[in-house]
Order: structure tokens, then sequence, then C-alpha cells
């Protein structure tokens, strides 16, 4: 069987690229499209694959091999709408299925084609999207989930919201959960909270925030919260806000916050860690927050959990599937209850050992091998029922 898949994401970084190594800097969908190809790599010599991408593939892409192909498709402008489409009605290759873990499919695919929808946030949130990106993304997608054969998603609440939005049937979804980053390295290996400390001017203790700085991610609230939780006499003293993150979009009111709430002094932003530094701040955490008020799925969660940081999140959308019983809860729309969650976590030394084990329990159900091993199944199971 040949497969084919869109490598659009994994190529094209949205955060541009890392300084030290030069490769792309990936979250989210770059990430899922990414480690879905390393994993179908290693899992799959039977099949053939074609990589469909506008662009060569940066270094640490797998390397070519008798099933593993990689394509350059040149076309500068609309790269997946008119550049493959032009692909595949000239036929110039022939994909038994074609996959593109991105919302779009070009407007001529082979009969049996797949898409990825992570989230539906453009729905939920469409003030926090450029007029001509969310134009195409209710246009497109909307194209594209018609035209689709199969939609893959990354949780059961993302499955609910789609359904819900475009009226698909549930057996037309298929959820597969994604997996954790794996970071090694000498880095990650010898970095001491003294190295740490020296190298970005942090000290314990502190609560630790991960992502892009962007309203969807409710930080605001969370600095909020921390002001509040400062002037609590059951947690430790001094006690500090570390938010690691490149700036977003609309992301002004979030810098600012800080002074807005008297604890300019107490939150330090960081948008400089690189992924091998990240496990030692999550592991001198005091806990770790995610105070989204929407997520396709919530990785850092996970991230934080394996390097046995407690977990504080909201109780909305995939959050508590990826959570489970191993995080505690919050409302994200306020800022009290944030504050006494994360008091709860900081002030009971038995309720973080307990939630630390438990996070390393939830860990262990999920990972980028069974991503690969489902999604392949699916595909698989596409062309044999067509």
């Amino acid at each position: 069987m040949l497969i084919g898949i869109n490598g659009y994401e994994a190529v094209i970084p949205r955060f541009g690229y890392d300084k030290e190594t030069g490769l792309p800097r990936r979250v989210g969908s770059a990430e899922y499209c990414f480690k879905l190809l390393i994993n179908l790599y290693k899992l799959d010599k039977q099949n053939e694959y074609i990589i469909y991408l506008p662009k060569d593939p940066s270094s640490d892409f797998p390397e070519e091999r008798d099933n593993w192909h990689y394509k350059i498709v040149k076309q500068k402008k609309m790269w997946t709408l008119i550049g493959l489409t032009l692909e595949f009605l000239l036929k110039r290759s022939k994909p038994d299925v074609f996959f593109s873990p991105t919302h779009y499919l070009p407007i001529v695919v082979p009969s049996n084609s797949a898409i990825s929808i992570l989230d539906v946030s453009y729905i939920h949130f469409p003030k926090l999207f450029q007029k001509s990106d969310l134009r195409q993304l209710k246009i497109w997608t909307k194209f594209s989930v018609k035209k689709a054969k199969r939609i893959f998603t990354i949780s059961k609440a993302s499955k609910d919201d789609i359904i819900k939005e475009y009226g698909v049937s549930e057996d037309k979804i298929t959820v597969t959960y994604p997996g954790i980053k794996q970071v090694s390295g000498i880095k990650y290996q010898v970095l001491s909270m003294d190295e740490l400390e020296k190298k970005y001017g942090i000290k314990k203790d502190y609560i630790l925030f991960v992502g892009t700085l962007q309203p969807r991610k409710n930080i605001v609230r969370l600095i909020e919260a921390f002001a509040r939780l400062s002037r609590s006499s059951l947690i430790i003293n001094p006690l500090s806000l570390i938010i690691l993150g490149k700036k977003g979009w609309m992301y002004e009111d979030i810098i600012n916050s800080p002074k807005k709430f008297g604890v300019e002094d107490k939150v330090k932003f960081l948008d400089n860690v690189t992924d091998e530094d990240l496990p030692i701040f999550y592991k001198n955490a005091e806990c770790f927050v995610l105070p989204s008020l929407y997520e396709g799925f919530g990785l850092p969660i996970l991230e934080a959990m394996q390097n046995g940081c407690p977990v504080v999140t909201s109780n909305v959308s995939s959050l508590p599937e990826a959570g489970g019983d191993a995080a505690l809860y919050f409302d994200p729309n306020n800022p009290e209850d944030i504050a006494q969650t994360m008091e709860k976590v900081l002030s009971d030394k038995k309720l973080r050992e307990t939630m630390i084990k438990k996070g390393f329990e939830q860990v262990k159900k999920f990972s980028w091998d069974k991503t690969a091993k489902e999604t392949l199944e699916t595909l698989e199971n596409l062309v044999k029922s067509s």
C-alpha cells in the first residue's frame, strides 16, 4: 500500500528556528505532524510512503529508504490547496490513501483521504484570530471535513466539538491521543538548580506555566490568582511565577498584568528556554499550572507529570482527559478558585506526594508509538474498506 502524507507542518516553523540547532521550533500541529512521521518510520517497513514537502526536509527527518521517500512540491503560495491539487490532478503520484495532518485537503485528492483536526479553538474564540486566517479556517476546514473519509483528533472533547460543529457521524472520527516529548542529552543530565539560576536568573520556590502567550491560555487570570496567593500566610515565601513561552498574539495585557496586580517583582517571563532545559524547570517547580480556557489536549500537563511535578489545571475541554485523577482542577474563570487550588498543593506535602505518584502512572497511558500504531491501523482499514 502506498501512503501519502502532507508534511508541510513539520518543515515550515511558525515560531522560527532554534538558534543552537537550526531546527524548526515545532509546537502544536507541527509537533504532532513531525512525531507521527518519526514513529511511522520506526513502525512500518512494509507499506510504502511518500512524504510531500514544500522544501527539503530538515536534518532531523528520517533518511530515505526503500519504502520511505520525500517529494518536494514547488509552490510558493497556498501550497496545500494549489501545489498538492496539481500533484494529484496531473497524477504525478497515486497514493492509495492520503493523510493531511492538518485541517486542510487539496481540492483534488485520492478517494481515500484523511485529515486531522486537533481542536476547533477558532470556533470558540474567533476574536483571537486574524480575519483572513479565520475565514480560511472556517471555509477550508468545512470543505475538507466533507471531502475526507476519516478525521483524526486528539481528545474525546475535540471529537464532540467536531461532531457538534460539522454534523459528522462519530464513526468518521478517530481519537488518537498524542504522546509525550522525550528529552535527553548532556544538558538535561547535568543541569542543576544552581546552574538553572545562573543561566536563567530564577530561584526556588516557583510556580511554573509553559505555553504560548495568547489570551486563550488565560495567563492574565493566572497572574491575578498568583497575586492573591502571594498574600496567603499558608504558602512558602518568597514565591515566584515563571512563565515560559513565546509571544503569540494579543499578548500585551499578559505582559502588563504583573504590574497591574502588584507582583511585577515576582513574575518572570522567559522565551529562550531550550527543550533540553525544560525538564529541570518542571522538576524544581512547586507545581505546574495550566489555566487555559480551551485546549485540544494539553501536552504540558503530561510533560510536567513525567518530571515529577504536581499539576493544577482548568476543568474544561480536554484537560481532564490529559490529567485524569492525577491533577487538581479549578474554574478557569475564577481567579480565587485558581489561587485556592494552587494553595492546596503548596501547603499539603502528602497531597503533593500522591499527585506525583499518580502523575507517573497517568503518563504511561500516552506514547507517540501508540499514536502511530492507531493512525496506521485506521489508514490501512480505510483502504481495505474502499
